[in-house]
């Protein structure tokens, strides 16, 4: 494991997001940490997706996906939605459905309403940028938490190669 390389790459400031995507079969979240705005006019936010998660697949077929931000005091957002979705990871959790069915969580901080406008392969991963739609803070006083105060929870120090 290389845990220096994790550390390293943690220094990169960035928050923890729930993405709701969904398709005809439904809706999905998962964690992510890669996002962040690309571009003022029109508003825009880009998304680091793993191409062989089923929620990139719904992306695809529903075309539509929200970040919701996760707030300091729910670290336990991060685990819940990294897992893999076998189960209804959203059962138990407080939403309403936005555009094409994606969710939106009532407890995060704020959320996102965006419409898929492309993709582009970036290594194990692909970028996608979404034009945003809509937007509501729904907890402005709260703090975001943030991707280094998760420690290994994704288990990304494993990930890192070896010959850097």
């Amino acid at each position: 494991m290389n845990l220096e390389m994790a550390r390293l790459f943690r220094s990169i400031s960035h928050g923890v997001y729930a993405i709701g995507v969904a398709d005809a079969e439904g809706p999905n979240a998962f964690t992510a940490a890669w996002v962040m705005q690309t571009s003022f006019d029109p508003p825009m936010l880009a998304l680091s997706i793993n191409p062989i998660c089923k929620s990139y697949r719904k992306l695809m077929a529903g075309g539509f996906f929200s970040v919701n931000v996760v707030p300091a005091d729910r670290p336990e957002w991060a685990g819940h939605f990294a897992r893999p979705a076998t189960s209804d990871k959203l059962a138990g959790i407080a939403w309403t459905a936005g555009q094409g069915g994606i969710p939106l969580l009532a407890d995060a901080i704020a959320w996102f309403q965006c419409r898929l406008a492309g993709t582009l392969a970036s290594g194990d991963h692909m970028v996608a940028v979404g034009r945003v739609l809509d937007g509501r803070f729904n907890f402005p006083e709260r703090e975001p938490l943030s991707y280094r105060d998760t420690g290994n929870l994704d288990g990304s120090a494993a990930l890192y190669p070896d010959d850097f």
